[in-house]
């Protein structure tokens, strides 16, 4: 993330700048983790979210179908509990759209994906970026 400075006015008579972090675009083959699952994730872009300055396609805030986009974390702590412990595979049951989204930047005509979004899990957990999949792209 590149941290860009803002005017924050003086304290004591001393200038003061602020720094905001800039979130990355999410692309394919970012990584995800969710915090019920036992092993990290790649994140799946259809080839139709391709954009120019891209080589490979970016995400949106609506790549959240369960085995497209997202795919099993291996083992799911909460279906491991309710099955007396027997260890049960990661079933991704997303539902609804990442949040938050990019305010300004769009991709296919919805908020771009960025590295501070989350997903949540129907069963229970919550799914979040832990690498973009790119370090050059920032998004507003």
């Amino acid at each position: 993330m590149i941290a860009c400075p803002l005017w924050g006015g003086r304290i004591g008579g001393f200038p003061v700048l602020i720094f905001t972090i800039m979130p990355k675009l999410v692309v394919m083959g970012a990584m995800c983790q969710c915090t019920m699952g036992a092993a990290p994730s790649s994140l799946m872009v259809l080839p139709s979210n391709k954009v120019p300055g891209c080589k490979v396609p970016a995400a949106n805030i609506m790549d959240n179908i369960p085995m497209t986009n997202i795919m099993p974390f291996g083992t799911c702590q909460i279906l491991t509990a309710s099955a007396s412990g027997v260890p049960t595979p990661c079933v991704p049951a997303t539902a609804a759209p990442w949040t938050p989204g990019a305010s300004k930047t769009m991709i296919a005509n919805m908020p771009a994906l960025t590295d501070s979004s989350t997903c949540m899990c129907s069963i229970g957990g919550t799914i979040s970026i832990t690498n973009a999949g790119q370090t050059t792209i920032d998004v507003s």
